[in-house]
Parts: structure tokens; sequence; C-alpha cells
């Protein structure tokens, strides 16, 4: 079996909002990731407020890190407006972030974006009304384009899409249903059904639900830290 061909094993996990003065046990858990898997996809979320001295810490955590990292922000990252820094940062200890560029690893198209809220399936919010509702609308539509653009780029039989903010309700179920519409759209999912994609992992919703399928049945995995996965660590491993 040629190395196109084989299987691997990705780790998820979402939501780690490093901080510059707690040590949260993370070197050790990217050194344990590294023995289990073949890659490493975090769902965003990676800093806790966003700034250049949170992303140092992570980076340095990063070390004991010895499989390739892909990787989408979350809205955590974007808090204290210094996004490119941080990506720097992060990029400079081998993160290869999605938003960028597609990429393949051991034959597996890695593809993803922040994504957006705006809800889910016929409660999905429209373009109607004011200009700040129309402005919240667009952004989420011009992440999902930046998610098709991605994905027709890509030449690959296996597809992963990683993501930060969910693209179906099904795994943000037990957060409450109150902030359902702020944790995730529909109109991610819909652009990932229209492709040949193997597994989609996301972050954002702590509280919600480990595993769901789009409407035409693609899988879906909420990696967020703190949500119960198999084998009761904080981060996923698929087969793909």
């Amino acid at each position: 079996m040629s190395e196109e061909e084989r299987e691997i094993t990705v780790a998820g996990l979402g939501d780690l909002h490093a901080s510059e003065d707690t040590d949260r046990g993370l070197r050790e858990l990217f050194r344990e990731i590294s023995e289990r898997a073949d890659v490493l996809a975090l769902c965003g979320d990676l800093t806790n407020l966003g700034t250049p001295g949170e992303a140092r810490a992570l980076a340095r955590d990063l070390e004991s890190c010895r499989v390739p990292v892909v990787a989408v922000l979350g809205n955590h990252d974007h808090e204290c407006g210094q996004v490119e820094e941080v990506e720097h940062i992060l990029k400079d200890a081998g993160i290869r972030f999605l938003e960028d560029k597609v990429c393949r690893i051991h034959g597996v198209g890695f593809v993803g974006v922040k994504g957006f809220a705006g809800g889910f399936e016929r409660r999905m919010l429209g373009p109607f009304g004011e200009p700040a509702i129309k402005a919240f609308v667009a952004e989420a539509e011009n992440e999902a384009m930046r998610l098709e653009r991605s994905l027709c780029a890509l030449d690959a039989e296996r597809v992963v899409v990683v993501l930060h903010y969910a693209p179906i309700a099904a795994t943000v179920a037990g957060e409450p249903s109150e902030i359902f519409p702020f944790l995730g759209s529909s109109r991610l999912g819909d652009t990932i059904d229209r492709f040949k994609v193997s597994l989609v992992l996301h972050g954002h919703a702590h509280h919600g639900t480990y595993a769901g399928k789009t409407p035409k049945g693609v899988p879906v995995y909420n990696c967020a830290a703190t949500v119960p996965k198999d084998g009761g660590r904080p981060y996923a491993l698929l087969r793909v």
C-alpha cells in the first residue's frame, strides 16, 4: 500500500484557550498525541484572548509535538485584534493554518475556515432588515464561500474539513438552546455536502455532543476539549 493510500489517524482538539500563566499539561498532551496520531488538527480558540504572549506560550508547548499540525482560528483568537501576529508566532512553531491554503498530509487533504454563527436549518438567520443583520449574515456567507473555494482547489480522495463553528445542530446539542444560533451555521454544512468529504472536525460548543452527521451523511465531530469523547481523552482519534 502506498503512502497515498494508507489509512491515517487524525487527532482532533479544539478550544485549548492557552494562557500565559497557566500550566495545564499541554506539553505532555501534545507528546501523547504524537505517539497516537499521524496528524493533529486544532479546531480554533487556540488562545484565550488572542494575545501574542498566549501564542508564544502555546508555541513553547508545541515543541513536544512530533506530528504535523493543522489549524484554524476561533473567535477567542480574534479578541485582541492581533490575529496576524498570533498567526505568525504559531506558524513559526510549525502550525499550518488552513485559512491560508489547503494542504495534503500522508495523502489526505485538509481544508478549513473559522466559520461563523447564524443558526441552523429552517431557523437560520436570513439577510433581511437592518444593515447590521445583513452584515452579520454576510460574514457567515463569506466563511462558507471561503470553505467552498478551498474544497474546489483540493484534489484528494480523502478530505478532512477543520472548523471552529459547528456546521450542524446535532453536535451543539447539550448547550442552552437560546445560544444555538451563535454556535454555528448550516451554511457550512450545506457547503460540505456539495463535495466529497470524509469527515468534519469543529470546536466552540464546549458542552455540546461529540458526534453527528450532515444531512447527506458526512460524519461531524465536536472536538472541543471539554466534550466527552471515545477513549476519555480531551482529543478525538479518528481514522481516515
